[in-house]
C-alpha cells in the first residue's frame, strides 16, 4: 500500500570525514558553505552541519569516521560514483571560484541534455557534480 509522505523532506546527508576541522575548513573555505552547527557531544564526537551559502538545499553532517569500516569508506561512500550534486544558477561563476579556491575538478565542463556539469572531488575524494540545470 502506498501513501503520500506530506510534510517530510530529506534534510541532512552524512558525509564520513577523517577530521572535523579539516572538513569544516574545506567546505566553508573552498565551496563557500556556511557552518550551521558545531556541537560538542563529548568523547571526541561533534555534531557538525554545513550548508550551501545560500541556505538552500540539504545540509551535510560531517561525521568523523569511527572504526575500520568507516575509515575505509572515507572518499568512497558510493563506490566511485558521483555522490552529491551541487546545483548552481551560474556555472561559470561557481566553477571559476571553486577552481581558484583549489577545488580539484576531474574533467572539463561539459554540456549535457540536462545542463552544464563538471565532476569534482571533495577533500576526502568523494565525487560531486557541479551542475547548472537546463531551464
Amino acid at each position: 500500500m502506498s501513501f503520500v509522505a506530506a510534510g517530510r523532506r530529506i534534510a541532512t546527508v552524512s558525509v564520513v570525514v577523517a577530521d572535523y576541522d579539516q572538513a569544516i575548513a574545506w567546505y566553508v573555505g573552498k565551496l563557500g558553505f556556511s557552518l550551521v552547527e558545531d556541537v560538542d557531544l563529548g568523547g571526541g564526537k561533534r555534531w557538525i552541519t554545513v550548508e550551501p551559502g545560500s541556505g538552500q538545499g540539504v545540509r551535510l553532517l560531517l561525521a568523523k569516521a569511527d572504526g575500520e569500516s568507516q575509515v575505509a569508506a572515507i572518499g568512497n561512500q558510493t563506490g566511485g560514483r558521483v555522490f552529491l550534486f551541487l546545483e548552481t544558477d551560474d556555472f561559470a561563476r561557481d566553477h571559476a571560484a571553486m577552481a581558484a579556491n583549489g577545488v580539484e575538478f576531474r574533467e572539463a565542463p561539459r554540456h549535457e541534455a540536462y545542463g552544464t556539469v563538471a565532476v569534482f572531488a571533495d577533500l576526502c575524494g568523494n565525487l560531486w557534480d557541479l551542475i547548472e540545470p537546463k531551464r
